[in-house]
């Protein structure tokens, strides 16, 4: 026949080549047309076009560290809608600084305006600490006023304002705990001498803080403070009528006596002052806003009850 044995394989080679290359080829076009049928209905989809994922009955929280945020004015809230009420939960707190109240909140008629917080004791360079965990909002300096003013913003949804400082510890949009240092106390801006003007503030309105803080104990009166708008009816525009709120001062006495509080000592641990104090670490911590694993600061005051 002259057909050798290379011939055959020659020519059922080829044939196979042929028949391999088609399903292959097939294949990749069936494939490709996926794909351009895919990018085909991924244009069709236009801007106002939501796909449903399944997810449409979850709401994000509202995020206090974005809504009303700005790094330029000290009250944001100006346009926002404020409710008539509102508790706050101030446990977790740490006292701003240990030196006695030496000026309260209120109306000073001798300078014909609103004294929006209380000032506190202090020698120059000091360190002052953060009240509660937050958010740095706003660092700024005011010659007419504050000074040097740090601004934090707190989940509890209170701000809380140090002004008359020497130096800052902290900058813009920083996170801070409880009791971190956050600068070093002065007498910048409009001031006399070395002291901590400190306040606090609900959506704009500056509340006492002597209605929240036991500046005498290094303590807070109360686990909550409830803020009731008509208290504070002219707060925001710092008017002399019906800003300082009436405090049940029976009632916080009360409160404090219900307290106990204990200073931290050089060398002690959360473990040894639960032991001291008949209570457990558990406990400790739950009362102080704290972890097993934070540290402690001599001269730091604890509840312990």
């Amino acid at each position: 026949m002259g057909i050798t044995c290379l011939s055959l394989m020659t020519i059922f080679g080829a044939q196979a080549q042929k028949t391999n290359k088609n399903p292959h080829s097939n294949a990749h076009k069936d494939l490709i047309a996926k794909q351009t049928n895919v990018k085909d209905q991924i244009k069709l989809i236009d801007d106002d076009t939501f796909i449903d994922f399944g997810f449409e009955n979850i709401e994000p929280e509202p995020d206090i560290y974005t809504e009303g945020w700005n790094s330029r004015s000290v009250n944001p809230y100006n346009a926002a809608e404020v409710p008539q009420t509102a508790v706050i939960d101030v446990t977790g707190y740490a006292m701003p600084h240990y030196g006695k109240m030496t000026s309260a909140y209120g109306w000073r008629k001798r300078f014909g305006r609103m004294h929006k917080g209380v000032d506190i004791n202090i020698k120059m360079n000091d360190t002052i600490y953060a009240a509660f965990d937050g958010k740095v909002r706003l660092t700024n300096y005011e010659a007419r006023g504050y000074g040097n003013y740090v601004i934090l913003r707190h989940p509890n949804d209170l701000e809380t304002v140090y002004g008359h400082l020497n130096k800052f510890l902290v900058k813009k949009d920083q996170y801070v705990k409880a009791g971190d240092p956050i600068g070093l106390g002065g007498s910048t801006g409009r001031s006399t001498g070395p002291h901590l003007h400190f306040e606090t503030r609900y959506m704009g309105y500056a509340i006492n803080p002597s209605a929240i803080f036991d500046f005498a104990n290094h303590t807070t009166h109360t686990d909550t403070y409830t803020f009731d708008k008509n208290t504070y009816q002219n707060a925001r525009n710092y008017a002399p009528e019906k800003t300082t709120e009436s405090m049940p001062k029976n009632t916080y006495k009360q409160a404090s006596k219900e307290r106990k509080t204990y200073k931290v000592k050089k060398g002690e641990t959360l473990s040894k002052i639960a032991k001291k104090n008949g209570i457990s670490v558990t406990t400790l911590c739950k009362l102080n806003g704290l972890k097993k694993t934070s540290t402690l600061r001599v001269g730091q005051t604890l509840r312990v009850k």
